[in-house]
């Protein structure tokens, strides 16, 4: 193996370090792969010079290369040899692999069992059993780890045949013992006999994967019109109680301007009553004030003279109306108009959560899951049978709002309401 080695690193290609390719000599006498050194010097056309990678002896112009059929035919040879060799040594076990019962040392890995001499064998250990006439006689089966497993623990003996009255691998004297006048076969028959059973498991089992496989193609199917029910009845429930919503500020702002516009006339009416109201008292005041003009005048016929003038029994006698503001407007009667639409909307849609809520605690969606049992096989057949119940209920309580519902889950409406007491 040391001189193969040796060789081979002789007829190495200096360029890719790998056994000689359709190896080729240039004139300085090294060698080459031949595409190795032509993909060399290709990269050197642009200088004009050439030159060989090992000594560096450059060639002017490019020289022509021919290939060397000695060489060729030297490292055929070692490749061949490289590959005998790789053949007819063994290899060291690993992990996995069963070793050999022979080998000192390191083990090498097996490569056949021996039921008779109850020993696993490398290829180098194996060799006395194709050689040797008395052990060419010997069961040789694929190297295994159980080599134990396979002998009768009663009598130490290989387990050769089949008792079918007991269901149980036995040897020779076995079935001449404890097992004599039961039905015996082979272990080759049964296995016979068991591979025509495990076929026909085989293909109902198969028909169980592909019916299994339809029914999780069905339940997905299923999810996927859940989910998109699902979605659709999130976008209108949020539709209708978006159109609730305006529809109560719709409302607010008509009752705040039903205020605001009785207001200003309330209003406008009081303004008016304070500025008729000012007016008198000016001419009260001024009345007042000519009286207090009137009163000190000693002479009585200055102080007559000045009366006449001046305090005319018409002015005297004149009489300003009592005034009181009573308004005709009340806020409560604006609440009065309001509230019966509100109460009544309100209610209705307290008695829709109570009968959403009632309703829902029942099974809206239903899972039927019969089942029977495979007895050959142990599967289990699960057939679901899926349905969702629906009620025109929510059709109608939806219109009664003045909305158009379009739910594929109509108790998804007043689902955030399960627990709200109104």
């Amino acid at each position: 193996m040391a001189s193969a080695s040796v060789l081979q690193e002789e007829f190495c290609c200096p360029i890719c370090l790998d056994l000689l390719t359709d190896p080729v000599t240039v004139t300085c006498g090294h060698s080459f792969c031949s595409k190795c050194i032509t993909g060399c010097w290709d990269q050197e056309d642009h200088k004009g010079v050439y030159s060989c990678p090992q000594c560096r002896e450059t060639f002017t112009p490019r020289p022509v290369i021919r290939r060397s059929t000695l060489l060729a035919d030297v490292v055929d040879k070692l490749k061949k040899t490289e590959v005998q060799s790789d053949a007819t040594t063994p290899c060291y076990a690993g992990p996995d692999d069963v070793e050999c019962d022979f080998c000192t040392g390191r083990k090498h890995k097996a490569i056949k069992s021996c039921l008779t001499c109850m020993g696993s064998y490398c290829e180098v250990h194996i060799q006395p059993h194709n050689e040797v006439a008395c052990l060419k006689k010997h069961k040789l089966v694929n190297a295994s780890s159980r080599l134990q497993e396979k002998l009768c623990s009663q009598h130490d003996r290989i387990i050769e045949v089949f008792c079918r009255t007991d269901q149980k691998l036995i040897c020779m004297l076995c079935s001449m013992d404890d097992h004599n006048g039961h039905k015996i076969v082979s272990a080759i028959a049964e296995r016979t006999e068991k591979q025509k059973q495990l076929l026909e498991m085989k293909r109902d089992n198969q028909k169980w994967i592909q019916q299994k496989e339809k029914e999780v193609q069905e339940v997905k199917g299923a999810l996927k019109s859940l989910q998109a029910s699902a979605k659709k009845a999130d976008e209108d429930t949020e539709r209708i109680f978006t159109e609730l919503i305006s529809f109560m500020d719709k409302k607010r702002s008509e009752a705040k301007e039903s205020i605001r516009a009785q207001e200003k006339a309330e209003v406008s009416r009081a303004e008016g009553l304070l500025k008729q109201l000012e007016l008198e008292i000016a001419k009260l005041k001024n009345r007042d004030a000519e009286m207090k003009k009137v009163q000190p005048i000693e002479d009585p016929i200055d102080f007559l003279q000045s009366f006449q003038s001046h305090l005319t029994s018409s002015s005297v006698a004149e009489n300003f109306p009592m005034v009181t503001f009573k308004t005709t407007f009340s806020f409560s009667e604006v609440m009065k108009s309001v509230s019966p639409s509100l109460k009544e909307k309100t209610k209705e849609f307290h008695q829709a959560i109570l009968k959403v809520t009632g309703f829902m605690k029942g099974d809206t969606v239903k899972l039927k899951t019969p089942q029977t049992v495979y007895k050959s096989s142990g599967c289990n057949n699960i057939e679901p049978d899926m349905y969702m119940s629906t009620n025109q209920y929510y059709y109608d309580l939806a219109r009664k709002f003045g909305f158009k519902p379009h739910l594929s889950d109509p108790t998804a409406l007043f689902r955030p309401f399960r627990n709200t007491r109104v």
